[in-house]
């Protein structure tokens, strides 16, 4: 059997948490490939090194002194390593950094330095050989990673390997340019050994023990959730629930590899699991609830517009020719309502809207902002009449409007839009009728 393990920057942002770390890893001999996240947060007050290196570049960038802020981030390092009494120095790699952003090596460059030198810091300690993910994660020249040449020659590398650490968050281009993946981009990484290797179980480790049917900071003490399957947590990562990186999921559930997110403070928890499928019954109707505020809705009338071919797609058109991407689109028989995110709307809303004007001459257009978007997703809806009237009955008791409700054919998920000043309440209220009531 064969485990790979990936440790977020809270599980390895301190000499403390590094022990705890090792003593995961081998308590079980099959925990043989492990991602590190660059260090995390120390305590509420602390920056992320990641954040350390891009604020270091930035200076580098404007010519201006950097070598303050680039000895603080060489100072976290010592820490760990006077910590744990490891017998080794970063001198000569805070050299090359310094070299490399004098020199203009780029954003990711930057942001990169901090998983691969805490990859080096753990692989010492642990005693497993380091793989700088430079050599076998690819992305192309125009910057996208290539996943099908990647899953060769890492297979191949980490074939002849029995231990090893890689790095979280990069690879490189042809070029051999740094190229990172985005935020929270370790768990790509993760997912993508554990499907060189054909590994039986990624572990991804973090500091909450598994996804929670709703958002802590919105519901109290919410339950967690046992299992989970790829589509659900698809739904709820893109939704805000922000655990696992969404992107994390697609090489391995190509492999058909389970996930299980584990607590590195509580490691005797079990966590949830992230599958494929399964024949196990969830607790409630509902699986999870998450959510996103900030969106605007844009509301076009004509008259006889559903009997218009093209209509739709000439709306979207003056939606992509702009480079905004839409969220949902309800509609009736002489409506149509587009959802996008305010923030990329707002800049370019009157280019927008005279391009509807010229493609569909509508009778008019309307536009309302502030909304909040609820996803309400589980695999058990399908085959429970009644969740969308559970749905309209919990906002009605809180005497919250619903402006839209959309259901996904796959019956898995109902999204309902509401004020951003009723997100909150919402989240409650849903919680409290299919978890609480259930």
């Amino acid at each position: 059997m064969i485990k790979v393990v990936k440790f977020g920057g809270s599980s390895l942002a301190s000499a403390e948490q590094f022990k705890k770390v090792k003593s995961i890893i081998t308590a079980e001999e099959q925990r043989r490939f492990v991602v590190p996240s660059a260090p995390g947060k120390r305590s509420s007050t602390d920056t992320k090194v990641t954040d350390m290196l891009y604020q270091c570049y930035a200076l580098a960038e404007l010519g201006k002194p950097f070598d303050k802020l680039l000895g603080e981030i060489k100072a976290r390092y010592q820490e760990i390593i006077d910590g744990l009494s490891l017998n080794i120095s970063l001198d000569a790699e805070f050299e090359t950094i310094r070299g490399q952003f004098s020199s203009g090596s780029g954003k990711d460059y930057a942001a990169s330095r901090g998983e691969y030198l805490n990859g080096l810091l753990l692989a010492a300690y642990l005693g497993f050989a380091f793989l700088d993910p430079a050599e076998y994660i690819v992305f192309t020249e125009e910057g996208v990673f290539d996943s099908e040449t990647t899953n060769r020659v890492l297979s191949a590398r980490l074939s002849t390997m029995e231990n090893a650490v890689i790095p979280g968050f990069y690879g490189a281009m042809p070029n051999g340019r740094i190229k990172t993946f985005s935020r929270g981009g370790s768990d790509i990484t993760g997912s993508i050994v554990a499907r060189a290797v054909r590994a039986n179980l990624y572990e991804n480790w973090t500091d909450v023990s598994g996804f929670l049917v709703a958002d802590p900071r919105i519901v109290e003490d919410p339950e967690s959730i046992e299992t989970i399957t790829y589509r659900e947590l698809r739904e709820l990562s893109y939704m805000g629930a922000g655990v696992l990186h969404e992107d994390a999921i697609f090489p391995v559930r190509s492999a058909g590899i389970p996930i299980n997110i584990k607590n590195t403070n509580a490691p005797e928890d079990p966590g949830t699991y992230i599958v494929e499928s399964t024949s196990r019954k969830p607790r409630h109707i509902i699986t999870g609830i998450a959510g996103k505020k900030g969106f605007t809705s844009i509301n076009i009338e004509k008259d006889m517009m559903n009997s218009e071919i093209g209509f739709g797609r000439k709306v979207l058109a003056a939606f992509e020719d702009n480079g905004i991407s839409f969220e949902h689109m309800p509609s009736g028989i002489d409506t149509l309502t587009v959802f996008v995110h305010e923030t990329e709307f707002e800049e370019k809303e009157q280019s927008v809207l005279a391009q509807l004007h010229r493609l569909v001459s509508p009778n008019s257009i309307d536009i309302e902002t502030d909304f909040a978007l609820i996803a309400i997703v589980g695999r058990a809806m399908k085959s429970k009449w009644g969740t969308a009237a559970k749905i309209f009955t919990a906002l009605d008791r809180a005497s919250i409007n619903v402006k839209m409700i959309d259901q996904g054919s796959s019956e898995q998920n109902i999204i309902i839009g509401v004020h951003n000043q009723d997100f909150e309440d919402a989240i409650r209220a849903i919680y409290n009728i299919f978890v609480n009531e259930s």
